[in-house]
């Protein structure tokens, strides 16, 4: 069985990546890097194995498309 994956909060995002908030954002907005998602009514938050996979090679990072999640 898959462990879950974990939900990880800004301040980790920020500390992982060696990324400022800001460049955090425009490089969302650009589509360069993952999108967080809402965990709560204030909060966001992104998916670890994401930002893992943005780790391991950020230039040709790319979203994954809906059908690769899936399998």
């Amino acid at each position: 069985m898959r462990e879950p994956d974990r939900i990880i909060r800004l301040k980790t995002v920020l500390s992982r990546t060696g990324l400022s908030r800001s460049t955090i954002y425009r490089k969302i907005a650009e589509g360069t890097f993952p999108a967080q998602l809402k965990i709560s009514t204030t909060g966001t938050g992104w998916h670890e194995s994401d930002i893992n996979r943005w780790i391991a090679d950020p230039v040709s990072w790319r979203p994954k498309r809906q059908c690769d999640e899936v399998r």
